[in-house]
C-alpha cells in the first residue's frame, strides 16, 4: 500500500480529479464549478506527472519495530541514513547519490541500487546490513574503497563484504 501511497501519486490523483469535476462541470454549464476545479486541477497533475518522473521508491527495510526501538543503539548518523534512504526520494537516480559519488563509487549511466535494509547481528557485533545492487560499478572497486566507507558514515566501523548468489548483487554490512 505504502508504494501507491507516493506524493507523486497523490498529487496526480488530486489533479486528475480536479480537472474532472472541471470539465464535467463546463460541459453542464456549471461554470461557477468548471473554472476554478479546471484552472487548479490541470497545473496540480502536470506537476504530480513531473515529480513521477523523477520519483524513487523507497528501500525495503526490514523489521521496523526494532529500528524503531533502537534496541541495538545505532549511531545517530545511522539512524539519519536509514530514515533518508527509507523515504520516497526525487530528482536523484539513486539512494545515496551523494555519498556514493563522493566514494567513487558512482556510475552516472548505470549507479548502483540499494535494494534493502536490516539492522542484524552477526557474531555479537550488531551491524547495518544494506544490499547494493552492482550495476555498473565493479565489486573490486568497492572492495578497494572499504577503509574509507569503515570511516565514511560514522568514524571506527568495520565493514564486510557479502557477494549474493547472482553475483549482481551484494550485501555491505556496516558493524558498530
Amino acid at each position: 500500500m505504502k508504494k501507491y501511497l507516493s506524493p507523486g501519486n497523490l498529487i496526480v490523483t488530486a489533479g486528475g480529479i480536479l480537472a474532472f469535476v472541471g470539465m464535467t462541470a463546463y460541459f453542464t454549464d456549471s461554470v461557477n464549478l468548471s473554472v476554478p476545479t479546471f484552472f487548479y486541477g490541470v497545473p496540480i497533475f502536470l506537476i504530480g506527472l513531473g515529480l513521477k518522473t523523477s520519483e524513487i521508491p523507497p528501500v525495503e527495510l526490514f523489521d521496523k519495530t526494532n529500528f524503531a526501538t533502537n534496541k541495538f543503539n545505532r549511531p545517530k548518523e545511522l539512524t539519519a541514513l536509514v530514515k533518508d534512504v527509507t523515504r520516497w526520494r526525487y530528482g536523484i537516480k539513486a539512494h545515496l547519490e551523494s555519498s556514493l559519488e563522493s566514494l567513487n563509487l558512482w556510475d552516472e549511466d548505470n549507479p548502483p541500487q540499494l535494494k534493502e535494509i536490516e539492522e542484524i547481528t552477526k557474531e555479537e557485533k550488531n551491524g547495518l546490513r544494506m544490499r547494493f545492487e552492482l550495476n555498473a560499478v565493479p565489486l573490486e572497486k568497492w572492495i578497494e574503497k572499504q577503509e574509507r566507507l569503515n570511516r565514511f558514515f560514522v568514524k571506527g566501523l568495520e565493514s564486510e563484504f557479502i557477494i549474493v548468489d547472482n553475483k549482481k548483487e551484494f550485501d555491505f554490512i556496516l558493524f558498530y
